[in-house]
């Protein structure tokens, strides 16, 4: 990749992220986001909170401006008022998506960071959508991605990637199977050290049962499915601990000894990280062919156009992508 420049997509129209992008300026000048974007949605949010922000239509190939966001332009398919879901324009929040990547793809951009989107709207009208990790993976032909989730802490980083991610709690086991473990960790490890520069990535895996199955007597998932993984790719040089007990995984002595965490389900690896990190987490999709970040929280409409709306975790996942971009060139 050559551009420095990476697309910020504005998410749900009715939620925060619009208002949230409208301050990617305070970051100053050393990152150039584009935001893509309903202009006159920025404009009227910019308005009604009162921020001072300088717009400029977006040129491909156009050098960033200091003191400017350029906008990609991309019109609502209704006016979108804060707060208030409209499924007319879930076909509009995914063009965001598809023009960001198609930038990415083609080396207009160097990477993608995404505002929040509301799932339940867009199946609302009628488009099947689990989230933004199965849309991307789907739409690049990937068959494999992996969800982590990343912040700082006084300890230092903490990095929490994902086994399986938008199921139900029933169907969990069955989906934790050898390949899947052994793909997701060959994933998380290649793009520990791609995109992170980690030299040898030391990775620390959760068993699935309450206490790492206690020897079986609680389930045999440990037993039968995630330890011969891990004695296999050990065997081929990966630095694998585990299975732990999820309930003691996220203590400071045992966190101090990887760089990466690998929960078997959603709430298993993200209740911790989110108690740690909230507001300045941040979403990464590693597997891809480009890079992507994302915020950690949802589209808070209860909050849209109050203007109260914390900022973190954009400024946090639009600096992440940009250092990535940096390693990968």
């Amino acid at each position: 990749m050559t551009s420095r420049r990476i697309a910020v997509t504005s998410g749900e129209p009715a939620g925060i992220g619009p208002e949230l992008c409208l301050r990617l300026g305070e970051l100053g000048d050393e990152i150039q986001p584009v935001l893509l974007a309903d202009w006159t949605l920025l404009q009227e949010r910019a308005a009604a909170l009162g921020l001072d922000v300088l717009l400029r239509d977006y040129q491909p190939g156009q050098p960033a401006q200091p003191g400017v966001l350029d906008v990609l332009h991309l019109p609502l398919n209704k006016p979108a008022i804060p707060g208030q879901l409209d499924p007319a324009n879930a076909p509009y929040v995914l063009a965001l998506l598809d023009r960001a990547l198609a930038g990415c793809r083609s080396g207009e951009f160097a990477a993608m960071v995404t505002a929040p989107v509301h799932k339940g709207v867009i199946n609302a009208a009628g488009i099947p959508f689990t989230g933004h990790t199965e849309y991307l993976a789907e739409k690049t032909a990937t068959p494999l991605v992996v969800m982590m989730l990343a912040g700082d802490t006084e300890r230092g980083p903490l990095r929490v990637a994902l086994a399986t991610t938008h199921l139900p709690l029933k169907a969990v086991p069955a989906a934790i199977t050898p390949n899947l473990l052994e793909q997701t960790l060959r994933i998380l490890d290649a793009d520990l050290r791609h995109k992170y520069g980690i030299v040898q990535p030391r990775i620390l895996v959760a068993g699935l049962n309450p206490h790492a199955g206690e020897g079986g007597y609680l389930g045999r998932e440990e037993i039968d499915i995630i330890a011969p993984v891990l004695e296999k790719l050990r065997g081929q040089g990966f630095s694998l601990s585990g299975p732990h007990p999820a309930d003691t995984m996220f203590t400071p002595p045992v966190l101090a000894g990887g760089d990466a965490v690998l929960a078997m389900y959603h709430d298993q690896g993200l209740t911790a990280l989110k108690y740690a990190t909230f507001g300045h987490g941040i979403n990464v999709t590693l597997g891809l062919p480009i890079i992507r970040t994302s915020v950690d929280h949802g589209t808070a409409l209860e909050l849209a156009g109050s203007g109260k709306a914390d900022p973190g975790s954009l400024f946090a996942a639009l600096a992440e992508a940009a250092r990535m971009a940096g390693r990968v060139r």
